[in-house]
């Protein structure tokens, strides 16, 4: 036995067989985390890459254009009302003679708040209700479901439209109104991802150890449906612009002196056949915005998508 015990042994007594030198390197690759993951494949969607650029770019004209222009939104002068775009005024000027480039940057800027704001609404009342009725079941899923059934089957616009002359013309408003049914489908899309996740062995484990439902909801269960919310959220955003348009469209957005790109369309489309660049340049950045954020949303749809995960 003791000569058994002083036997060294060393490499040069063992071979390897059967390794893959492939697969070997492989598998010594660098691990990568879910976002890490999540972004590279991002990254490989050209179009989506060229989404985010383009409204990297928009953003960045809207904050920085009036700046660089050095023109005042509502600064009215009669001289030169209704001209074409110049160097001096690069969009032109609408009929009072105010400069449509500078007046479109500011007017994306409460635009695009307005979009953020109601998505924001949208994302934490759809999230937290369908995670509650997701989770709890029984009496409380069906509370939140009939209420949610009720609520889907008002007629959004009827709505928007009643609240918007209610509550007066203001962003608080245009929020209010818009944000007030768009939560519904969230709820409904987290509820379904949440009857899928609390059958997992950690939220077994999580409600054994006696963690609170807010917690179980914060820590493990949000998280877990964050990649197919943003989807969601990317979807949305370009959604609530539109619907601000729209409303701004036809009279009930926001109060002058403030603008929208809704409220520049509109006082340029009485103008389209003698001036159609005051019409123009406003739907250009409707339409650029929305294509920006489908293009995003569609690059995170497919790069969030387990089945095409290498």
């Amino acid at each position: 036995m003791d000569s058994v015990r002083d036997i060294k042994l060393t490499d040069d007594m063992f071979e390897r067989v059967g390794i893959d030198e492939e697969y070997s390197e492989h598998l010594e690759k660098p691990s990568i985390t879910y976002w890490a993951d999540v972004w590279r494949r991002f990254k490989e969607n050209k179009l989506a890459i060229f989404g985010l650029i383009l409204l990297i770019v928009v953003i960045g004209t809207i904050f920085l254009g009036p700046t660089i222009a050095g023109k005042d939104y509502q600064y009215i002068d009669a001289s030169i009302k209704d001209q074409k775009p110049s160097a001096k005024h690069w969009f032109g000027t609408d009929d009072m003679g105010r400069d449509i480039f500078t007046r479109v940057c500011y007017g994306g800027r409460v635009s695009i708040l307005i979009g953020l704001l109601c998505t924001v609404a949208m994302f934490f009342i759809g999230s937290i209700l369908g995670a509650i009725a997701g989770l709890k079941g029984g009496w409380v899923d069906n509370f939140i479901m009939r209420i949610v059934e009720i609520i889907g089957n008002l007629p959004y616009l009827v709505i928007v439209i009643i609240l918007t002359m209610v509550m007066g013309r203001s962003i608080f408003s245009l929020v209010f109104a818009m944000s007030i049914t768009s939560w519904v489908g969230t709820t409904r899309m987290v509820r379904g991802q949440i009857l899928q996740l609390k059958e997992q062995d950690y939220i077994e484990a999580a409600t054994a150890l006696g963690a609170s439902t807010g917690r179980i909801i914060m820590k493990h269960l949000i998280p877990n449906t964050l990649g197919i919310i943003m989807v969601d959220i990317t979807m949305s955003i370009p959604g609530f612009i539109f619907g601000e348009a729209f409303l701004s469209y036809i009279g009930l957005g926001v109060r002058p002196p403030q603008t929208s790109w809704g409220a520049l369309a509109s006082a340029g489309q009485q103008k389209l056949m003698f001036y159609p660049h005051e019409l123009f340049f406003p739907c250009l950045m409707i339409v650029l915005t929305t294509l920006s954020f489908h293009l995003i949303g569609d690059g995170l749809s497919d790069a969030l998508d387990p089945k095409l995960r290498k």
